[in-house]
């Protein structure tokens, strides 16, 4: 397997661990992509495709239309995705991406959890280049399709790396990909899974037992945090080995 896989495979692991937090932060995205496109899924393709990935987390049908209607309602919090980047223990590169209503908050909690747990938040672009950002599909392509021939065409669209699987194919390619890759599969007929953007670190600095315990705690309070979607960072996970 590819390291982005590998990489996307431990990270999944850990993300998903604890169910309320996870729903609760889906609701925001799609809360976010109904602002910004519009609640009916046949005519928002970002909408869509996170209402695949949430199903595919198992979060309830009642969930996902509660976040929907919220998104309608006049008086619906207005939420904004930034990203925030620092250095934790050990001169661990962190990237944390962010869906908020209020900025002054969400800024102040993510450098409170970065100085409690020595790290130091620092400025837009200070270790974003030192993470790759991608896009992932899972699929279902149609009965009797040729994986090597999928694969092939899918090159042409930016996929750099191409997983069969029981269940599906796993891709990964640039984000800018995403749009083409997204329409290709509606085209094709496919079943789309899942499909998000992850941030893969360049390069990845391996710690002790001790050392992995410090950035663990930052890791930990900042997805404890409600504004916090997501977080990356440039230690080695013992999965990798």
């Amino acid at each position: 397997m590819g390291r982005a896989f590998e990489y996307r495979k431990a990270r999944k692991l850990k993300r998903w661990g604890h169910m309320a937090r996870t729903f609760t932060k889906l609701g925001k995205e799609i809360e976010i992509a109904v602002k910004a496109g519009g609640s009916d899924p046949s005519g928002n393709t970002r909408l869509r495709i996170l209402i695949q990935n949430a199903k595919a987390e198992n979060m309830p049908k009642e969930n996902i239309e509660r976040a929907i209607k919220r998104a309608t309602e006049k008086d619906a919090a207005d939420y904004k995705e930034v990203i925030y980047e620092g250095y934790g223990p050990h001169g661990i590169a962190f990237l944390v991406e962010t869906a908020t209503d209020n900025t002054n908050r969400t800024v102040a909690n993510v450098r409170m959890h970065f100085n409690k747990c020595g790290g130091t938040l620092g400025n837009s672009g200070s270790v974003g280049f030192l993470f790759e950002h991608k896009c992932v599909f899972k699929f279902r392509p149609a009965a009797g399709a040729d994986p090597e021939e999928l694969e092939l065409e899918m090159i042409d669209l930016g996929v750099d790396e191409f997983y069969p699987e029981e269940d599906g194919i796993t891709v990964y390619a640039p984000y800018e990909s995403f749009g083409a890759i997204q329409k290709w599969l509606d085209d094709k007929g496919f079943e789309i899974v899942s499909g998000e953007s992850v941030r893969i670190p360049t390069d990845t600095k391996e710690l002790d037992a001790e050392g992995r315990e410090s950035v663990e705690k930052l890791v930990e309070k900042l997805e404890e945090d409600d504004d916090v979607v997501n977080v990356y960072h440039t230690m080695k996970e013992p999965e990798e080995e």
